[in-house]
């Protein structure tokens, strides 16, 4: 078995994940906590968010601390993460993960539909980073990781709309590294490909899917959510301490 990195920086950080109880953020949540550090997440799904909690647990890292939230409710979430820097002390990292990729055609898009998810995959990416500057400036630095996809480097049709939002990542990351940069603060993006979750594969991974990915990958094999964890530790470590306004891709060379 890999024996991975262990990022001795990491350990007692305080670490706040938007999406963190499936997929990708389950595996963000997972490997923060096995570096030692103090965790705190949000997502809609309970039932899988509270047995990722027992699950650490019982492993014997720290418990990640778990909030619901709907992370459209900008109040809700700023409230949130207010009251958990309160409970654990300002948090010296974050990272915007949550987002859904639902497939939608350009013809059938609505206002409303648009507006929506924007709500959802653009929208508090820019909030939790305002929510969290402050305890940042106060530390005398931090690291925000955002997270885009390649989906629209790859020019992929079938979701325009969520395209939109994670291109706009790149732009949101670049200027906010400009104005957090003088208290120390870093904001990078991490941009995965066609990851393996449990949704991709339930949903969309069928034969010609499975060949897509032999043909588009530099690399064999498949994109797994720890690959993707194993990026957004790094960033978040002080082994990254003069990296900031960048884009890092994770996609086994897709685009």
């Amino acid at each position: 078995m890999t024996e991975l990195a262990k990022f001795g920086s990491l350990r007692g950080k305080r670490v706040f994940v938007t999406g963190g109880g499936t997929g990708i953020g389950e595996s963000i949540v997972e490997s923060y906590a096995q570096q030692g550090a103090h965790v705190a997440f949000v997502d809609i799904a309970q039932e899988a968010s509270l047995g990722l909690v027992e699950r650490i647990k019982a492993a014997g890292h720290p418990a990640p601390r778990y909030r619901y939230c709907d992370i459209t409710d900008i109040p809700a979430l700023q409230k949130t993460i207010a009251d958990l820097a309160a409970e654990m002390g300002d948090f010296d990292i974050l990272v915007n993960n949550a987002a859904n990729d639902q497939r939608h055609k350009p013809e059938e898009v609505t206002l409303e539909y648009w507006n929506d998810r924007i709500a959802i995959n653009q929208r508090p990416m820019f909030f939790t980073c305002q929510s969290v500057l402050a305890g940042m400036k106060k530390k005398g630095g931090g690291s925000i990781i955002n997270i885009s996809s390649m989906s629209w480097h790859a020019k992929n049709g079938g979701y325009p709309v969520y395209g939109t939002t994670k291109a706009a990542v790149i732009g949101l990351t670049r200027c906010l590294a400009r104005d957090f940069g003088p208290y120390g603060i870093r904001v990078n993006t991490v941009t995965p490909g066609w990851v393996m979750t449990q949704r991709q594969i339930d949903l969309w991974v069928d034969d010609a899917a499975e060949i897509e990915i032999k043909k588009a990958q530099c690399l064999p094999g498949k994109l797994m959510p720890e690959h993707v964890a194993s990026m957004i530790l790094f960033l978040g470590a002080d082994d990254s301490a003069m990296c900031t306004g960048q884009e890092f891709i994770v996609d086994a060379g897709w685009v």
